[in-house]
């Protein structure tokens, strides 16, 4: 009979021990669990970013004259294009940044006008910025203060699919 009242109090020491152990160990379980989330969020949004611009700019090599409404640039229009495909994609279109510079020369940085015949056959990049804080899942600073970047080079040049 003793030795069952000496069993049951072990155990309860071991079940005491094991509370102690998972009460230390969880904060970092949690942490871990969430750093993971985070970051599967920012590479989502980094392919759905890089997707959306391979997208807008191939309307930079394309015929398009009948595309862009008059009272718009092609540079406005592909600006706009981006932000649309990002919005269906669930990525706030007003905290994005976008950016059209030459990628080529003493130009690299510059401001790239795809409307200008001068840009014909020139290199250029197109490159979407979003603050990390815009896109996350948990209200955390984990990431704070960090951004996600999809950035491409295209060349300029418009290209008309006819049999002529």
């Amino acid at each position: 009979m003793n030795r069952i009242r000496m069993n049951r109090i072990g155990s309860q020491r071991r079940r005491g021990a094991a509370m102690v152990e998972f009460a230390i160990i969880m904060p970092v379980f949690l942490t871990l669990i969430l750093g993971i989330l985070e970051l599967g969020k920012a590479l989502q949004t980094s392919n759905i970013m890089t997707a959306a611009v391979r997208e807008g700019g191939r309307l930079s090599a394309m015929d398009w004259e009948g595309l862009v409404p008059d009272d718009s640039d092609p540079n406005e229009k592909v600006e706009d294009d981006i932000r649309n495909f990002l919005a269906a994609s669930g990525i706030p279109p007003e905290a994005v940044d976008i950016s059209i510079t030459s990628a080529e020369g003493a130009d690299e940085g510059d401001d790239f006008d795809l409307n200008d015949p001068d840009n014909k056959l020139r290199l250029f990049r197109i490159t979407v910025t979003v603050p990390f804080s815009a896109i996350s899942t948990f209200p955390s600073h984990f990431m704070a203060g960090e951004t996600v970047t999809a950035s491409l080079v295209f060349r300029s040049g418009r290209t008309t699919l006819s049999g002529q």
